[in-house]
């Protein structure tokens, strides 16, 4: 048997926090997934995408701590229709209090692309082709 990737896990120190940043970006998170200590999502194509708080994962590995930066948590993008819808989602969030990583710019590799932190640091890119034609 191979193995397949089945799930992409966050590790957050602040549920709440997190949840309510990946709604934003159209997550189906169930309401109410705050009060629990693990919570996960199936997004298109079955992966799933999970939340642990930092006391689930000392639980099970005392040695574990906390990284010195978000970027060794998790790193996720996420496809917008447009260039336009890049701007005025990172605009969207920005405004709603989280921090803005890269402003969004079109990169050399043919996408408008922009980066912001979720609540524990890791970056968020959101993304679309710079050409309509493409996505």
């Amino acid at each position: 048997m191979t193995p397949r990737l089945d799930a992409i896990s966050i590790i957050t120190s602040d549920l709440a926090a997190s949840l309510a940043f990946y709604r934003r970006l159209g997550l189906g998170i169930p309401d109410g997934a705050e009060s629990a200590p693990h919570v996960e999502v199936t997004l298109p194509g079955g992966q799933r995408l999970l939340w642990d708080t930092e006391e689930v994962i000392a639980s099970f590995d005392p040695d574990w701590r906390r990284p010195a930066g978000g970027g060794e948590r998790v790193a996720l993008a996420f496809v917008c229709d447009s260039p336009a819808e890049v701007d005025a989602l990172y605009a969207e969030l920005v405004d709603a209090g989280y921090t803005g990583h890269l402003k969004p710019w079109d990169a050399v590799w043919g996408q408008r692309y922009a980066v912001v932190l979720d609540p524990d640091g890791c970056g968020v890119s959101l993304f679309a082709s710079a050409s309509p034609a493409e996505k």
